[in-house]
């Protein structure tokens, strides 16, 4: 039984933890609240992430590192370089391998699908933090001071991640309308929090993942209006009314609201096609991502049960 070092309690770190807990491996969960998952096999421990000396001793013992932490959406530029380098040094000197969870920011606006053969190249500051993440990381690995492997998901479709598609929800089943940042139109590859957590585990423990990022694989394009469109279909709902913030009101109202003005930066995604080609990792990994049917259901499901909770 080994010991992983998992880093962040939202809904990819929980899933990530009680994945390799329920496969029997030891987890120790690093959040700043103490929160995390209830499992035999889950140590819950109090820490700030960005406190090197802490997160070496945390790590000492780990085979692997996993970096699932998610920093307040608004101060990414100050935020995260601390806690990056904090855990690559953990990582290192430990020898235990270093995984992140990345998204798809640092590709910036592109015009083709995006593989793993694109190059980063941010548009905006935080797609910037993301991708000089990767290249300290990627050269550290390069020099041979540790091993690193990261994964890259689309938004998310399924609940507790800040779903653009799983917010609305709600609102489809009680036939009110929905609001989506952007456009309602465009192509866009949506991910789970599932695939992400199975393909971080994966890729972790795998030395030929190493040294390289890895597209999460993804359902099959769906615009926001399709996605909300099939959500309601699924609950068996009136189709949904769905209205746009676009571009110029996101920076309108971005003059008065740091998260919007935060949103505004990467509403590129949803004007244009967003799509990930996960091909390459469907082919090293042997899987395809979760049906889309499924996703749908248990958004509907989750949707449901916080509308009753909420009564």
């Amino acid at each position: 039984m080994s010991t992983h070092l998992v880093v962040g309690a939202g809904p990819i770190g929980t899933r990530t933890s009680l994945r390799l807990a329920e496969a029997g491996e030891q987890v120790r969960i690093v959040t700043r609240s103490g929160a995390g998952p209830d499992h035999p096999g889950i140590e819950r421990v109090t820490a700030d992430a960005s406190d090197a000396p802490r997160m070496r001793d945390l790590a000492a013992d780990a085979v692997a590192v996993y970096n699932c932490a998610n920093p307040t959406y608004t101060r990414w530029v100050t935020d995260w370089p601390p806690i990056a380098a904090a855990l690559l040094d953990a990582a290192a000197s430990s020898g235990a391998v270093l995984a992140t969870v990345g998204n798809l920011y640092g590709y910036g606006r592109v015009t083709g699908p995006i593989t793993d053969q694109t190059p980063l190249a941010p548009s905006d500051h935080k797609g910037e933090v993301r991708a000089r993440m990767w290249t300290d990381a990627l050269a550290a690995h390069e020099a041979g001071r540790v091993r690193v492997v990261e994964v890259r998901a689309s938004d998310y479709a399924d609940a507790g991640a800040n779903s653009h598609l799983a917010r609305n929800a709600p609102a489809v089943l009680a036939g009110r309308t929905a609001w989506v940042l952007g456009g309602a139109d465009a192509p866009h590859s949506w991910t789970t929090t599932h695939d992400t957590a199975r393909l971080l585990v994966e890729v972790a423990a795998d030395e030929r993942a190493h040294g390289r990022a890895w597209l999460v694989p993804s359902a099959p394009p769906r615009s926001q209006r399709q996605g909300l469109q099939d959500i309601a279909a699924a609950a068996g709902a009136p189709a949904p009314r769905v209205r746009v913030l676009g571009p110029r009101a996101l920076r309108a109202v971005g003059l008065f609201s740091p998260m919007v003005r935060e949103l505004a930066g990467t509403a590129y995604q949803f004007t244009h096609p967003f799509v990930v080609d996960h091909s390459a990792t469907v082919d090293h990994v042997g899987w395809q991502p979760e049906e889309w049917s499924d996703t749908v259901a248990r958004v509907v499901r989750d949707a449901r049960t916080a509308t009753a909770e909420a009564r």
